[in-house]
C-alpha cells in the first residue's frame, strides 16, 4: 500500500511551532490559576459563574493544539496511509463542540435565573482588619482573568497565521476577547452593588450567547474543513490563493492544454490532485508530470502531498466551479 511521506514542519517553522507550544504551556499555567482564584471569589453570581465556566473552557484549545502537535507529527501506516495530519481538524471539532454545548446549556441557566428574579447579594468581607464589599475582590479577580490571555492571545496570533493552525488561531482570538467576558461580568456585579437585580444574569446571558456564538462558528468551520472544503485562509475569510497560483502554474505549463486542480484540507497541509490534460505528440510526460508535481509542491510548505493525473478531457462544470471559487479567493 502506498502511503505519504512523513510530516516536518520547514527548518524556518519549527522555532514558531516550538514557541507556541511554550505560548499554550503558558496559557495552561495561567488559566488554573485564574479558575482557582473565580472559583473562590465567584459568590452568587450568575455573572462570575458563567465567566467562570467560560475559562474552564479555554483549557480545551490549548490542549487539543499540544496532543495535536504530538500526533500529527507521527508516520504514516499501514492503518493510517495518509498519517495523522487531521489530528488539529479533530481537536479543533471537539473544542468546537464543547465551546457550543456549553454556550446553550448557559443561556437556559441566564434565562432561567431572569424568570425567577433571583436577587443574587455581594456581602462584605474583612480584609486585613478592614471591611471589603466582596464585589471589588470579584472585579479585580476578573481583571486578573482578562489580563494574561490578551497577552497571551496577542502573542500566538501571528505565529497561528505563520503555521496555518486553526487550533491555535481559534485560541488566540479567545485569549484576545476575555476582556469582553470579564467587562460584561464586572458590569453584572456593579449592577447588583446598585440594586440591579437583573443585571447579573443579563450579564450572564450576554457572555453565554457569545460562548454560543464562537462555538456554532467554530463547529461550522471544523464540519466543512472535514467534509473536504476547498482549504481556507485561518481567519477563514477567503479561500486560500495557493491554491489558484498552482491551477495557473499548470495552466501555463507548455505541455498542458488543460487542467484542474482540486486540494482538501487535513489540519494544517492540503492534499490534492491535479487533472491534465496534455497536448498531442507530448514526449516524456511521466517525467513532466513529475517537474510539474515538484513545482506545485515548491510553492508552499502546506502543499504536502499532490497528484498528477492524466486525462483526455476535463468536465466544463468543473471549471467554471474553479473559475467562482479563484474569485472569491481574491
Amino acid at each position: 500500500m502506498k502511503k505519504t511521506q512523513g510530516f516536518e514542519l520547514p527548518d524556518s517553522l519549527k522555532s514558531d511551532h516550538h514557541r507556541a507550544k511554550k505560548l499554550e504551556y503558558w496559557t495552561l499555567g495561567y488559566m488554573v490559576t485564574v479558575i482557582v482564584l473565580l472559583y473562590f471569589t465567584m459568590g452568587s453570581s450568575q455573572a462570575m459563574k458563567t465567566a467562570w465556566t467560560e475559562d474552564l473552557l479555554t483549557l480545551l484549545p490549548p490542549l487539543g493544539f499540544l496532543i495535536a502537535a504530538k500526533v500529527a507529527v507521527k508516520p504514516p501506516s499501514k492503518k493510517f496511509p495518509y498519517g495523522y495530519h487531521r489530528a488539529n481538524s479533530i481537536a479543533f471539532l471537539v473544542a468546537a463542540v464543547a465551546l457550543f454545548g456549553i454556550g446553550a446549556f448557559l443561556i437556559y441557566d441566564g434565562v432561567a435565573a431572569l424568570l425567577k428574579k433571583e436577587h443574587p447579594t455581594i456581602n462584605s468581607v474583612s480584609v486585613f482588619g478592614k471591611t471589603v464589599w466582596m464585589g471589588w475582590i470579584m472585579i479585580a479577580a476578573l481583571v486578573y482573568s482578562a489580563v494574561g490571555p490578551v497577552i497571551l492571545g496577542i502573542k500566538k496570533l501571528p505565529i497561528a497565521k505563520k503555521l496555518h493552525n486553526k487550533v491555535l488561531y481559534t485560541d488566540a482570538k479567545t485569549n484576545q476577547a476575555d476582556y469582553l467576558t470579564a467587562g460584561a461580568a464586572g458590569l453584572g456585579i456593579i449592577g447588583i452593588g446598585l440594586g440591579w437585580w437583573w443585571a447579573d444574569a443579563a450579564a450572564a446571558l450576554v457572555i453565554a450567547i457569545d460562548i454560543l456564538h464562537d462555538g456554532y462558528t467554530q463547529v461550522a468551520s471544523a464540519v466543512t474543513d472535514l467534509m473536504d472544503r476547498t482549504p481556507r485562509t485561518v481567519n477563514e475569510k477567503k479561500y486560500d490563493k495557493v491554491v489558484y497560483d498552482i491551477q495557473k502554474l499548470f495552466n501555463e505549463l507548455p505541455w498542458v492544454q488543460s487542467a484542474e486542480v482540486r486540494f482538501r484540507e487535513e489540519g494544517q497541509v492540503y492534499f490534492g490532485e491535479a487533472f491534465v490534460v496534455p497536448k498531442e505528440n507530448v514526449s516524456g510526460l511521466i517525467d513532466q508530470a513529475e517537474e510539474a508535481r515538484k513545482q506545485a509542491q515548491s510553492l508552499s510548505w502546506r502543499i504536502f502531498d499532490l497528484t498528477v493525473s492524466l486525462v483526455k478531457q476535463i468536465p466544463d462544470e468543473q471549471t467554471e466551479d474553479l473559475k467562482e471559487t479563484e474569485t472569491a479567493a481574491q
